[in-house]
């Protein structure tokens, strides 16, 4: 029988940049709006929808750019190719969005707190990033980047690490034995947090 080949990740999607005339909104939603739970190619600038029901809505191709979602409900909500720029998601358990199609970008958002528990983020890109005790408990980060990313007791366990990188990352503390690290890329001075667990003092000559 023919061994099946390793399935590669998919490639990575583009940002969202096209918003059509009309669907660029600030801070509120205009009442033609109203009641509205799918958007496709909308940008959201300086909304605050912390605290609130996002529960069930479908964003596909968006991009929140300044908003605050912390302490969001986002329990079957569809980000289908979402970025986040500038954005508060304090909290947030995104694996409890709907798996189809779920594809984020993060730009220099606060995420302390949030989960990924589980959660399939192959290629995905976090870009100057404040990631206090992120969960990404069996998460697939397969050649994922944190560029510039603070990851400060951030959790990997049993997660999926094939290619990340992590060069430029802060705070990098993780086991490998207890993840799949192959060909991913630390910095020298992460070489601290990849031995924590062997209790060794490490020197700086």
């Amino acid at each position: 029988m023919r061994k099946s080949a390793a399935r590669k990740p998919a490639k990575p999607l583009s940002k969202p940049s096209y918003f059509p005339e009309g669907q660029v909104l600030t801070r509120t939603m205009p009442p033609e709006l109203a009641g509205q739970r799918e958007f496709e190619e909308f940008h959201f600038i300086g909304f605050d929808f912390s605290q609130t029901s996002l529960s069930g809505w479908r964003f596909t191709d968006c991009r929140f750019e300044n908003c605050n979602l912390a302490g969001t409900s986002i329990a079957n909500t569809a980000f289908q190719n979402v970025a986040f720029d500038g954005c508060k998601l304090l909290g947030l358990p995104f694996q409890a969005c709907r798996d189809m199609l779920f594809a984020v970008h993060f730009d220099h958002c606060q995420l302390a707190y949030a989960s990924f528990h589980g959660r399939s983020l192959p290629n995905t890109r976090f870009v100057g990033c404040s990631m206090q005790e992120v969960d990404f408990t069996h998460a697939d980060l397969t050649q994922a980047v944190f560029q510039d990313c603070q990851l400060r007791r951030a959790v990997f366990r049993q997660s999926k690490l094939n290619g990340t990188d992590f060069s430029t990352a802060q705070e990098v503390t993780l086991d490998p034995a207890l993840n799949e690290v192959k060909n991913a890329r630390f910095a020298l001075s992460s070489l601290p947090g990849l031995l924590t667990q062997f209790e060794l003092d490490i020197v700086n000559n």
